[in-house]
């Protein structure tokens, strides 16, 4: 008896569920499709939030960071120009 129970209220739950899903999808789609094209409308929609815009000329190219080489990096640099090459057997 509590099996069947079970079954019929997990039945009618998922069944609301569903009901509501259909009803309320189209809207929270439409709400989130017109938020993302008003943030596209916006020049600075790329800019990460809490960061203010910086005018800078757009010939110019700002590096922020510049990582530090490694040993094998600095060993290979110094070591030269190589040359691929293919083994010829005759």
């Amino acid at each position: 008896m509590g099996l069947l129970r079970f079954l019929i209220i997990a039945i009618c739950i998922l069944w609301v569920v569903r009901i509501v899903f259909r009803l309320l999808l189209p809207y929270l789609l439409k709400h989130l499709f017109s938020k993302v094209q008003n943030q596209t409308s916006n020049p600075n929609y790329r800019q990460e939030p809490g960061k203010q815009s910086r005018s800078t000329p757009s010939d110019k190219v700002q590096v922020d960071y510049i990582p530090p080489k490694d040993k094998e990096a600095i060993a290979a640099d110094r070591a030269g120009d190589f040359i691929d090459f293919e083994e010829v057997k005759e």
